[in-house]
């Protein structure tokens, strides 16, 4: 299995070093104890107001059609190592607060941070997790009826990593790539935005 452990200023818990993004996966099935506790940890994440705006439309590769109306919802670029994950999710955003109809100007902040915290689940039980922008979302919205309350915002590819060699070529290439982030100098700033924090 191929390892990209990022290179980090101070060590982190390994689920976060080691997490990274493969595009290719095994076609081993992903069990329903396993898939529950990934969408469970995502149920538990926190949101302002306590809103939980996040709901995640669900295909599994063992309901053929079912996952084929999934595919379809990626777009043609991504749907090339899509099909390779034995789950696919989409994730949509409520842009209101169900208790009162303001609107949730944080509902695409809670619903990335039910996203991080199902990739945190996958990773303890094994499983890598492809975060997706490229979608087709009216195609999603009318494939599964998504109420126009709700943004569809990101694809999700889950499933245990398969080998890179088996990507189409030049997909292959950019999954032996080293990982890269930018400084914290760049991203973390104390006193006026862009003058860099003073850490350890």
């Amino acid at each position: 299995m191929l390892k990209k452990p990022a290179q980090t200023a101070v060590p982190l818990n390994l689920l976060l070093q080691d997490r990274w993004s493969p595009r290719s996966f095994q076609q081993k099935p992903v069990s329903r104890t396993d898939l529950t506790a990934i969408l469970e940890a995502a149920r538990w994440a926190p949101s302002c107001n306590n809103g939980q705006p996040w709901r995640f439309i669900v295909a599994t590769s063992d309901d053929a059609a079912g996952y084929e109306a999934a595919l379809q919802g990626f777009n043609e670029r991504n749907q090339r190592w899509a099909k390779t994950a034995p789950v696919l999710v989409f994730t949509c955003a409520r842009k209101t607060f169900e208790a009162n109809g303001n609107p949730n100007g944080y509902a695409g902040y809670d619903t990335g941070a039910a996203a991080a915290m199902l990739t945190v689940e996958a990773e303890a039980r094994g499983l890598r997790v492809h975060q997706a922008a490229g979608i087709e979302k009216d195609k999603i919205r009318a494939t599964y009826g998504v109420p126009e309350e709700f943004d569809v915002i990101s694809g999700l590819t889950i499933g245990y990593q398969g080998d890179p060699d088996a990507l189409p070529e030049d997909l292959s290439g950019r999954e032996k790539e080293p990982r890269a982030r930018k400084p914290l100098s760049e991203i973390a700033f104390a006193g006026k935005f862009g003058a860099p924090a003073k850490l350890g």
